[in-house]
């Protein structure tokens, strides 16, 4: 079987697609960068797609030989990108896969989605998931189903990620009543579900809802990833919902309105249907989580996620004022006085404050900014700083408040920012 995976380089697609290629399946990966998609899924081959542009017949070609597509591609927080990755781009995919024959079309939408919901993300999934049914609403000619997940749960994944980190915080937040109940499934759980469908006789027309078997609080949630990660019971104290709240609107914490939206509604549905559909049930949480053991490497990251952020700014705020404090807290005598003992004077004196100045300034933007390279950037510039002074100002290495050696703090900083920098290229 020839399967096409829309969305392959994302978290559902990337476990997926190392699924199928162990079952000997034929993979084709489709996204933005291909290059980047064979090098994250060995035994694929891939291709370049763009939902938010590519029409159906661009389409067309890519399908040959093609028996069947899974949509995994998804947005979340970007509601600009909602209508054309969530509704028009897999609808116009939809319609390719229709006209050439594809024998199947698998939708990963999400629970929650349907027409009237109260969130964006839900409307535009919800846009492409009756857009597909009704191509074939008996599935004899193009079996399709459409897959509504709740909270996914895995290693890569960004819930878990962040309840990770929640719960390996020395004191765990308890969201209480910013929430309802959420019904999480397993990465591993998800794929199987596909894989069985994949294999599932036809006519195939099917809605599922795909959950867990156990319902749960958020709270039980952070304390089933701190069981996992091996930690003691900690002491909890509860985060109100209107600090949610504001920390959602001003964009400083990785809850976002929608997010917030969403986690108040709740997130579950009876498993029954999705076990007499596929004749798979997925396993509690706390098992599926004790199928692969957390290591030190888990626990490591886990506390490290709510450090990064600080880490950079604290390195942007060390750069922002070695820049502005020269220009406008240092008299112009006591610069002065600092570039004639590197010897400079006059207007190449000048010119080196306000280079000098001016660089520092642009690195701690970029660091504010999250541009990549910004902090391997600022050790380049203070690798230069530091071999000028210790070349023209020794004396500086016996300064009693350090003045130079505090360079190899900044350095070490600024290596670390760079090297937790986690995007690939």
């Amino acid at each position: 079987m020839h399967v096409l995976i829309v969305g392959a380089g994302g978290f559902i697609g990337r476990h997926l697609a190392g699924r199928l290629v162990a079952e000997g399946l034929r993979i084709t990966a489709a996204g933005r960068v291909p290059a980047r998609l064979e090098r994250l899924i060995p035994g694929v081959s891939a291709l370049s797609c763009d939902l938010s542009r590519d029409s159906v017949e661009a389409w067309h070609g890519r399908l040959a030989g093609v028996d069947a597509v899974i949509n995994c591609a998804g947005l979340f927080g970007d509601a600009r990108g909602y209508p054309q990755v969530h509704a028009s781009g897999p609808a116009a995919l939809f319609d390719a896969c229709r006209s050439v024959g594809v024998g199947r079309v698998v939708q990963v939408s999400a629970l929650g989605a349907h027409a009237q919901a109260a969130s964006a993300y839900h409307r535009s999934k919800a846009a492409a998931d009756d857009h597909l049914a009704a191509l074939d609403p008996t599935g004899r000619d193009m079996g399709w189903v459409v897959l509504r997940p709740s909270l996914v749960i895995g290693r890569g994944g960004r819930s878990s990620a962040l309840f990770a980190a929640l719960a390996a915080l020395p004191v765990t937040p308890r969201l209480g009543q910013a929430g309802g109940l959420v019904q999480p499934i397993h990465i591993d759980d998800l794929v199987e579900v596909v894989f069985r469908l994949l294999h599932a006789p036809l006519p195939l027309a099917e809605r599922l809802d795909v959950v867990g078997p156990e319902p749960m609080t958020t709270d039980a949630l952070i304390a089933c990833f701190r069981r996992w990660l091996g930690l003691p019971r900690a002491w909890g104290v509860t985060v109100p919902r209107m600090v949610l709240a504001a920390v959602a609107r001003l964009g400083a914490g990785p809850v976002t309105r929608e997010g917030m939206a969403m986690l108040a509604a709740g997130n579950t549905a009876p498993l029954a249907p999705l076990v007499a559909a596929t004749g798979c049930r997925p396993a509690p949480l706390e098992q599926a989580l004790a199928r692969c053991p957390a290591g030190e490497a888990d626990l490591r990251a886990a506390r490290l996620a709510p450090v990064v952020p600080i880490l950079r700014l604290m390195l942007a705020l060390v750069w922002l004022a070695g820049g502005i404090v020269p220009l406008v807290l240092t008299s112009q005598a006591a610069s002065a006085a600092w570039l004639a003992r590197v010897g400079l004077v006059g207007m190449p004196a000048i010119a080196a404050l306000w280079t000098g100045s001016l660089a520092d300034i642009a690195i701690g933007v970029a660091l504010l900014a999250t541009v990549r390279g910004a902090a391997l950037a600022g050790i380049g510039l203070m690798t230069v700083y530091t071999l000028i002074l210790a070349g023209t100002v020794p004396e500086l290495w016996a300064d009693p408040f350090g003045a130079l050696i505090k360079n190899a703090a900044v350095l070490g900083l600024s290596l670390a920012v760079h090297t937790l920098e986690t995007r690939r290229g």
